[in-house]
């Protein structure tokens, strides 16, 4: 099985190595904007060969898309364009409305699996892959209906090999959901990350007193710009709706610490503590 995979970062360069060492993938070719990025894939074997964009696609059983997801919308439909109906094309993207609004009456939409496996880690790069990072985790296939099913049998077995679980959703409630359970994170870490920067000028007092509570709040801070704004961009409604009750909770807090309610507080903290029963 020949895998492309195009976007050798953090996803892209773990499937790629996952692949290669599990034997799902025979031979892995490595597409990216970037030659630098290419060049350390290389040199890491996440990857075994570079191509251009159309030689990549030409050679591939499966394509596997993992750009950022402004450049799946842009990528997307060219990469469907030239496919054969024996070619299984996926993407990893973290939002799916848009994307998939792209390619609704493309001739080849039935080759094509959106996928999002939810595994990632703070860092970037081909520099930052993990062999490990998709075991134990959950892929989502987004409107499984669209793709043919043998397709569908490709994405689910090249994932299974990485010991992925699956659940399905469909691309409204798929982005719904990520900004609630996902995207918001990032921006609360990113805030977070700020006013502590803003409050706190003397660097080598935050590196002695941060305890590892604050290091884990914040360590979604160091997540690249490059791949979330594109995420807040496309996801943005959804965000503004869960951010306006972030913002709610936090005001509650503010307003009970204000009025020194303190059994207030101690309710909200014990009605939070609920999380421990979903999050084991």
């Amino acid at each position: 099985m020949t895998v492309t995979i195009i976007g050798i970062g953090l996803i892209g360069g773990s499937l790629g190595i996952t692949l290669k060492e599990n034997g799902f993938a025979t031979r892995v070719i490595g597409v990216d904007a970037s030659e630098e990025n290419l060049h350390k894939a290389t040199r890491r074997r996440l990857i075994d060969e570079e191509m251009s964009l159309a030689e990549g696609v030409a050679v591939a059983d499966v394509i596997v898309l993992a750009t950022p997801v402004d450049v799946m919308r842009k990528l997307l439909p060219e990469i469907l364009d030239r496919i054969s109906d024996k070619q299984t094309v996926i993407d990893v993207g973290s939002t799916k409305e848009q994307l998939l609004d792209e390619v609704v009456n493309h001739p080849n939409r039935k080759r094509y699996v959106a996928c999002h496996p939810m595994a990632g880690t703070e860092f970037s790069g081909p520099e930052a892959a993990l062999p490990r990072l998709f075991e134990n985790k959950v892929c989502v296939i987004v409107d499984a209906e669209d793709s043919a099913d043998n397709a569908l049998e490709v994405a689910r077995r090249l994932f299974r090999s990485a010991g992925m679980n699956f659940s399905r959703l469909d691309r409204k409630a798929h982005d719904l959901h990520c900004a609630y359970v996902s995207h918001i994170s990032h921006i609360a870490s990113f805030a977070l990350a700020l006013t502590v920067l803003e409050k706190e000028r003397d660097e080598q007092r935050i590196f002695d007193l941060a305890s590892s509570g604050f290091s884990s709040t914040v360590r979604l801070a160091k997540s690249s710009a490059d791949m979330w704004i594109p995420i807040f961009r496309q996801n943005r409604d959804h965000v503004l709706d869960v951010l306006d009750e972030h913002i709610e909770q936090l005001s509650k807090f503010r307003t009970q610490l204000i009025k020194r309610d303190f059994d207030g507080f101690y309710e909200r903290i014990e009605r939070a503590n609920e999380i421990s029963k979903i999050l084991k």
